[in-house]
């Protein structure tokens, strides 16, 4: 009985090795073919089916680069962000916020088109039946709900409204809390869990298109300015003849069919090489509310 026991514990340990070899080379893009694999970071979508989705779009990319490619899933900007430049990753989807705040070491990639332009904004909205709430101002001692803090359209974008009216967001509400994606901001303030929220418009008038019984017990109050549409970025060492190959096929997606497909499923028109100088309404609002 002892040379089992003994026996099952060796067995144990060397498949906690062998597991961690493989997280290992899971994490530095080495597969056991000895192929590189393009490690691409995601923040929770709006999407219902979001693991077909995802399939398919692997596909897409592993057809156009010839390289194998493994999507990571986080909950934050904050995960996917710190992930990225410790080169964990080598591209991510993140807010316009964090590439701000990190630009000295992240590569812009791409840029969504969405409807026509690589802009978004951000849209304050409260209970569709509560009639007595018409502005920023009228939530006073509210519950109100944010995305991320490192959310420009989901937390940046309210706080800089409320320090232009003089008002300190820390003591404005009577409890704030952050619901981690901006779908959940909706139907936060859909259920009446808070009484406003601050989302992505996008995500909004997505949501508005595949869940209109969610976004019908909402109400706009306010559509803020436009700012660059959340980009998608590679790690500060990814060499560039590497990042160029990845961007084109990215922005071959709307002259594909599949790629049409997949962009229909996202609510966007495609992608765009992009300019830093879009995102110039994010750092003003950084510096407004930072002072650097």
């Amino acid at each position: 009985m002892a040379k089992v026991v003994v026996k099952n514990k060796k067995c144990c340990r060397f498949s906690i090795l062998v597991f961690l070899l493989f997280l290992n080379l899971v994490f530095s893009g080495q597969l056991l073919g000895g192929e590189s694999a393009v490690r691409f970071g995601l923040t929770p979508v709006i999407l219902d089916n979001q693991r077909d989705f995802l399939e398919r779009w692997q596909k897409f990319l592993e057809k156009h680069l010839e390289r194998p490619v493994i999507f990571f899933q986080r909950r934050t900007y904050g995960e996917i962000t710190e992930m990225l430049l410790q080169e964990q990753l080598d591209i991510a989807w993140v807010c316009g916020r964090p590439y701000v705040q990190h630009q000295q070491k992240l590569q812009l990639l791409a840029v969504p088109l969405y409807r026509g332009k690589p802009l978004y904004q951000s849209y304050l909205i409260a209970l569709s039946d509560n009639t007595g709430i018409d502005s920023i101002l009228d939530l006073k001692g509210k519950v109100f709900a944010y995305s991320d803090p490192d959310s420009n359209s989901g937390h940046l974008v309210p706080n800089v409204m409320l320090r232009r009216e003089g008002k300190d967001p820390k003591t404005f509400f009577a409890k704030t809390f952050f619901t981690w994606s901006h779908r959940d901001v909706v139907s936060a303030v859909a259920s009446g869990l808070a009484q406003g929220g601050a989302v992505d418009g996008y995500v909004w008038e997505t949501l508005n298109l595949v869940h209109p019984e969610l976004t019908q017990r909402t109400r706009i109050l306010n559509r803020s300015q436009e700012f660059g549409f959340p980009p998608l970025v590679a790690r500060p060492s990814l060499p560039k003849n590497e990042l160029l190959l990845i961007q084109s096929a990215l922005l071959q997606m709307n002259k594909d069919p599949n790629g049409i497909q997949l962009l229909q499923k996202l609510n966007l028109d495609g992608f765009v090489e992009g300019d830093d100088a879009l995102f110039d309404g994010i750092r003003e609002s950084l510096l407004f509310v930072t002072g650097y």
